[in-house]
C-alpha cells in the first residue's frame, strides 16, 4: 500500500509479523507511550495494570502474529516514522464500550472499524503524517470490508498536553469528511466516516 499526499514520500504498509521489528524500532524501548504497545483500547483497566509493559508488548506481538494487521506503519526513506491503529470496534473493547448510544443508522455495527491510536516519531511530528495515516487507515478499513470507520479524536481548541494527541485531532478528521455522531466529553467528539 503506497500513499502520497501531504506527507510527501510516505510509504504506508499494514503491520504484518515481518514488520514487527520496525514497529519496535518506532515505539522504542519504552513501547511508545510509557509501555502502551497500542493495547490501551484492547484491554480492560485491570488487565492493563496486570500486564505491565512487557505483558502488553507480548500481547500485541500475538495480535500481530495472528493477523489481520491491527494497523499501519508509515515509512520515509525506509525508516518507520508513523503508526496508526485501525481495527474492527469489536477488537478494541475499551473503545467499543465507551459509547454504545451513538446512532448507527443503517450501518451494521459489526462492520464499524475504529481508529484508536497514532504514534509519530519525534522529529517527524507536525509534518502532515497524522492526516496521511488517517486517510490510509480509512482506506484500509474500507478495503477490509468496513461499512464505516470511527475515531474519538480530541479538539485542539487549546494547546494539547503531552500525549493527548495520540487519539487523533478532530480537525484532521473533519477535513477528511468524518462527521460527529456523539460527544463523549466536551473535547472528545466521536466521529464517523461511512462508506
Amino acid at each position: 500500500m503506497r500513499r502520497a499526499g501531504a506527507a510527501d514520500g510516505l510509504d504506508i504498509r499494514p503491520l504484518t509479523p515481518e514488520l514487527w521489528d520496525d514497529l519496535a524500532d518506532l515505539f522504542g524501548p519504552r513501547g511508545a507511550s510509557s509501555g502502551c504497545w497500542c493495547m490501551w483500547t484492547r484491554l480492560t483497566r485491570p488487565e492493563w495494570r496486570a500486564a505491565g509493559a512487557e505483558g502488553r508488548r507480548e500481547a500485541f506481538a500475538r495480535i500481530v502474529a495472528q493477523g489481520p494487521a491491527p494497523g499501519l506503519l508509515g515509512y520515509r526513506e525506509g525508516k518507520p516514522v508513523a503508526w496508526v491503529a485501525v481495527a474492527p470496534r469489536a477488537a478494541t473493547p475499551r473503545f467499543d464500550a465507551m459509547d454504545k448510544s451513538a446512532p448507527v443508522g443503517d450501518v451494521d455495527p459489526a462492520r464499524i472499524f475504529a481508529i484508536t491510536c497514532f504514534y509519530i516519531r519525534a522529529g517527524a511530528r507536525r509534518s502532515g503524517l497524522m492526516r496521511a495515516m488517517a486517510r490510509a487507515a480509512a482506506d484500509h478499513a474500507r478495503a477490509a470490508g468496513a461499512a464505516a470507520v470511527e475515531v474519538c479524536a480530541i479538539e485542539a481548541d487549546r494547546p494539547l498536553a503531552w500525549g493527548e494527541g495520540f487519539v487523533g485531532v478532530a480537525s484532521v478528521f473533519r477535513d477528511l469528511g468524518f462527521v460527529e455522531v456523539a460527544r463523549r466529553t466536551p473535547r472528545r467528539p466521536l466521529m464517523r466516516l461511512a462508506f
